[in-house]
């Protein structure tokens, strides 16, 4: 009896001591966290570094929160343009902790500061594709460090991404055409929002809190609130605008208060897309966006993901850019990986079409392991996959044009146009979007804008759809998730 109470007293104070330990991962802030946690689910918690109601503009590191750093297995932050106060900590970290700079990451879209072109914009999670990219590279990086959880983490990362993808097409619906008016930010924190999802925002006063307020930039706000080119200015509820009443003195705008770090919620695996759904009903209601347009493209949203395509299954007949008659069957045999835009598109078509370019000459250095024959092993897996640029816009579109277009990113490219009830019928098969967007009074009648979606799509040689990629998807991702689909 007496051995039993030592063991059962022994096994408590085992217990004990395992749940009082430090976390072995380390994560700075709450949208950061809040993935990682959803990734950690059945596994442990990850411990969050910056919590209420410190900010990483006004964070200050504690003795025991240093050694807790210290002895983590794993530390993810953003970055020196956000959590500044950091840096030196992280730069003293030893070489048995892996440090995890999410603005360093190549495979996300990090895009420049407007305030300072020298420094990163820190706030890439506001775009939603590049989440749905960081649920990848974490996943392979908890699996670096814990192997033996593999499964645990790839299925988190399969449960995570099915909402992620649907918040993503609802964005998509719901603000490219969107009917609202258009805003300023006082601090720079929507730029990755603004190119994902084409919001309208006109200006801001500063990037962030660690930047000066110039009053340049508040006087040159100030005359476009007065000259009414603007219905709202949004601010941050963890970034106190020193200025505002100066800008805002006497004036008539919507103030729309932004929550980009999460701080009115709790720390936990649901706060990423509670926060973005917050910001989102934020941004429309303060722009006085049509919300029966919003609640249409949730719906159009959640069509779109039940409703994903099975592939290719009607007869079709298009041109191909040297002019010759194309048809489905002429996509039979090889992958395809198709991209709908058209040659006039300003933005989102060159760099769809880049990216995809500079995927394949990664690829091109690939070989194929499952090639039976030795003659052919090194195949290159590129040679495995044609892409495809199929215009939504045969107005302008002739095979000609298409010609001198793709030839300038890729001579592997298959340019396709064709009448524009059979291009509608192949969209349609994709269950794809596209709209001619109107154009002004006394602009010329052929200046128009498409409207279109601007995903990638792989079918296999059967012509089944397989997967698609969300625009946004850098060249070294797109090229490994070529690779795993196909080999």
């Amino acid at each position: 009896m007496k051995v039993l109470v030592a063991f059962l007293l022994l096994l408590a104070c085992s217990a004990s001591s395992a749940n009082s330990e430090p976390s072995e991962i380390v994560v700075s802030i709450k949208p950061i966290h809040s993935i990682v946690t959803g990734l950690m689910q059945d596994v442990g918690t990850p411990e969050l570094l910056i919590k209420d109601p410190q900010t990483p503009y006004d964070f200050s590191i504690t003795a025991n929160e240093t050694a807790r750093l210290k002895a983590a297995k794993l530390v993810i932050w953003v970055g020196p343009e956000l959590e500044k106060n950091l840096e030196p900590i992280i730069a003293q970290l030893p070489s048995s902790t892996t440090v995890a700079e999410l603005l360093a990451n190549s495979r996300l879209k990090i895009l420049p500061s407007r305030s300072d072109p020298s420094l990163r914009d820190p706030f890439f999670w506001m775009d939603d594709r590049n989440v749905i990219i960081l649920v990848d590279e974490l996943t392979e990086l908890l699996i670096q460090i814990d192997p033996a959880r593999s499964h645990i983490y790839a299925r988190n990362r399969r449960e995570m991404l099915v909402p992620l993808r649907r918040i993503d097409k609802e964005y998509e619906y719901g603000y490219r055409g969107l009917k609202a008016g258009i805003g300023i930010s006082y601090f720079d924190t929507l730029q990755y929002f603004e190119q994902a999802y084409a919001l309208g925002i006109l200006d801001r006063v500063t990037g962030t809190p660690w930047d000066t307020e110039t009053a340049a930039n508040m006087l040159k706000v100030r005359n476009r609130i007065q000259q009414k080119e603007a219905v709202c200015l949004f601010l941050d509820e963890s970034m106190q605008a020193e200025n505002l009443e100066l800008i805002v003195k006497d004036q008539q705008i919507n103030i729309g208060k932004l929550d980009v770090l999460g701080r009115n919620f709790s720390a936990g695996a649901d706060l990423y897309l509670k926060m973005m759904q917050y910001n989102t009903d934020v941004i429309k209601q303060c722009l006085n966006a049509d919300m029966d347009d919003a609640a249409t493209a949730r719906l159009a949203a959640a069509k779109e993901l039940d409703n994903m395509p099975d592939g290719l299954r009607g007869r079709f007949i298009l041109t191909d850019h040297n002019g010759k008659i194309f048809t489905e069957q002429d996509m039979q045999g090889k992958y395809a990986v198709i991209f709908f835009g058209y040659t006039n598109c300003p933005d989102v078509c060159p760099t769809s079409l880049t990216t995809l370019t500079q995927a394949f000459k990664r690829l091109d250095g690939q070989a194929d392991k499952g090639q039976a024959d030795k003659n052919q092993a090194d195949k290159k897996l590129a040679d495995k996959i044609v892409p495809y640029f199929i215009t939504v816009d045969p107005q302008r579109d002739t095979a000609k044009v298409l010609n001198d277009y793709v030839k300038y990113f890729d001579k592997r490219i298959v340019g396709l146009t064709g009448s524009e009830p059979m291009i509608k019928r192949v969209v349609d098969q994709f269950r794809a979007k596209y709209q001619k967007e109107e154009i002004e009074n006394g602009q010329d009648p052929l200046l128009y804008t498409m409207d279109h979606t601007a995903s990638l799509y792989l079918m296999a040689p059967d012509g089944r759809f397989i997967t698609k990629f969300a625009h946004g998807i850098s060249p070294d991702v797109l090229a490994d998730e070529l690779a795993a689909n196909i080999r």
